[in-house]
């Protein structure tokens, strides 16, 4: 054989492996698509926000708003006694005032419903009469548990 046909030969035979391993049948198609991923759910809305007592005030006069005009933390026999309460939340709840005179007899005991959102709700007492001299004390309470007492006097 001349060595120009071997040559031919070889060339021909190496440009076939080239096409073949050129031509990988084994190798996969286009990968496929990702899964689809789930959404994050959505948070649960949050509950309301408990309502909160925000402020106490005592004083012998309230505002057309329901706040004490001037705070006092003592009384004449005759004065009118209020108390002017804020309160604050997102949900409803029961608003009480317990009044005391001396070792904790009961003198009113009042409650009010509040609404969700800031208000302020005033509790008064009243003695025809006259108020006893002494000490007294005020106990207030929401949902039944005593948040705040103020304690005041009658001279």
């Amino acid at each position: 054989m001349s060595r120009s046909v071997v040559m031919t030969s070889l060339a021909a035979t190496l440009g076939g492996v080239l096409l073949l391993a050129g031509c990988n049948r084994d190798a996969p198609s286009a990968a496929p698509p990702p899964a689809p991923v789930a959404p994050e759910p959505s948070p649960a809305p949050a509950a309301p926000a408990p309502a909160t007592v925000t402020s106490v005030e005592l004083g012998n006069a309230v505002d057309d708003q329901n706040r004490v005009a001037t705070p006092a933390s003592e009384f004449a026999t005759t004065d009118t006694i209020y108390a002017s309460v804020g309160t604050d939340g997102g949900s409803a709840a029961k608003l009480g005032a317990r009044w005391t005179f001396g070792e904790g007899q009961l003198v009113n005991v009042s409650e009010a419903d509040v609404t969700a959102g800031p208000q302020v709700i005033a509790f008064d007492i009243r003695h025809p009469e006259g108020w006893p001299v002494g000490t007294y004390k005020l106990e207030v309470s929401l949902d039944g548990t005593v948040v705040e007492t103020r304690e005041f006097s009658v001279k």
